[in-house]
């Protein structure tokens, strides 16, 4: 299952059949190549690093309270998944206490290897460029620091979704996640084993990010090689934050929150942790009938159960009155956790909003597709034309421009 990267854009999207690492094999290395081979998820990830552990608290769209068999209540995963959302906004309020705008640093250039930062950065524009098109666009109007590194970061996200849905996926082992784990803690510490980890490195020593939610991206992708099944949406929540509400988290001290906004860090937050989950739930309904043809269900098991259906309707690919009904549910709720996200996108520095606004409106749009597909999203792959995107482009361009609230209304 595909990683919606950046609020913006699935890898199911964009991929035309050429391997991402493939289009990345030239020219992406720090150290000489006669040492080391391109990037082979299950060769050459090395290092070790620490571990977080977070406490939970409640996040503002709900999910069912887990239970014991005794009945005792206990955390969900919106719980557990809020922690993270705290520390990351703290972050932000830490840095902006010292400045009113995000200290970003000059280049610097890695010993020995003098101006290949620079063209570290370019080779991430162009990868961005490629593969995410529209959102591409939408960086140019960002400042020069926060485009390169939000091309970093949406680099860095994409060859991570590679190692479990890439070609060479067949080959990842729990063990070669472990060690691309360890290699982001390296990033982190300035120790970049290729070029394109060396324009993350500068990215998260420039700006206030947080390593968690690039560790819990990797949690992602392994609970992807053991799990393919989730019983309720509890658990699909927290796999779909794994994978791509973690994007938001990564890109909001990139993007930058208004100088002028009066919301809350943690609600603008709150507000791109809904967009993420939002994008990757409707990712889950309009790839039904692919990830059925892999022996995988994205789908929660007990409200299959209560509408009357089961793994075997899915991969039997039925569209029926059962299924209509039971989409149609699963579509609200996508669109609750995209209306949640709109709260926060006006808050946003003003020169990000086009890109993040561009994503929540073509996304949104998907779900309209699948409808107007009549619910047969087992053989019929839900997509926004050219010409509807032309349309919704300049919709989305013109909420951008809409200042950021005036009241405290995004205060928790």
């Amino acid at each position: 299952m595909s990683v919606a990267l950046l609020w913006v854009v699935s890898p199911c999207d964009v991929s035309n059949g050429t391997s991402f690492m493939e289009s990345v094999r030239e020219g992406n290395r720090f150290f000489d190549s006669s040492r080391h081979r391109n990037l082979v998820p299950n060769e050459r990830i090395n290092r070790g690093g620490g571990k977080q552990t977070n406490n939970g608290r409640k996040f503002s769209v709900r999910s069912a309270i887990l239970a014991t068999p005794s009945g005792e209540r206990t955390m969900t995963s919106e719980q557990m998944v809020y922690d993270v959302v705290l520390r990351q906004a703290a972050l932000v309020k830490r840095q902006l206490r010292s400045t009113n705008e995000f200290e970003v640093k000059p280049d610097i250039p890695i010993p020995g290897n003098l101006g290949l930062l620079s063209e570290a950065y370019d080779r991430c524009g162009e990868v961005c460029a490629e593969y995410a098109k529209t959102f591409n666009l939408g960086t140019m109007l960002m400042t020069p620091e926060r485009r390169r590194a939000i091309w970093a970061i949406y680099v860095w996200c994409r060859r991570t979704d590679e190692l479990v849905d890439g070609p060479n996926a067949s080959y990842i082992t729990p063990a070669a996640l472990d060690r691309w784990e360890n290699r982001l803690e390296d990033v982190f510490n300035g120790r970049p084993f290729d070029m394109l980890d060396g324009a993350l490195s500068d990215t998260v020593s420039n700006f206030p990010v947080d390593i968690q939610p690039f560790r819990d991206m990797i949690e992602g992708m392994r609970m992807d090689l053991r799990k393919s099944r989730y019983k309720n949406f509890d658990e699909l929540y927290l796999y779909c934050y794994y994978v791509a509400g973690t994007v938001g988290l990564m890109s909001v001290p990139i993007m930058g929150i208004a100088p002028e906004s009066k919301a809350t860090t943690e609600s603008v937050y709150n507000a791109a942790l809904a967009l993420g989950i939002a994008n990757q739930v409707t990712n889950i309904l309009r790839d039904v009938g692919e990830d059925a043809r892999r022996g995988r269900v994205y789908l929660p098991q007990d409200e299959l159960a209560q509408a009357g259906l089961s793994d075997e309707d899915i991969f039997a690919g039925r569209v029926t009155d059962k299924w209509r009904i039971f989409m149609k549910k699963q579509i609200h709720r996508a669109r609750k956790f995209f209306d949640e996200a709109e709260k926060g996108v006006t808050e946003l520095s003003s020169a990000s909003r086009f890109p993040v606004w561009a994503s929540l409106v073509l996304y949104r749009k998907i779900l309209d597709e699948i409808e107007a597909n009549d619910y047969n999203n087992f053989t019929k792959r839900a997509y926004v034309s050219k010409s509807k995107k032309l349309i919704a482009l300049p919709i989305a361009y013109a909420k951008s421009l809409v200042p950021p609230t005036k009241t405290v209304s995004l205060q928790r």
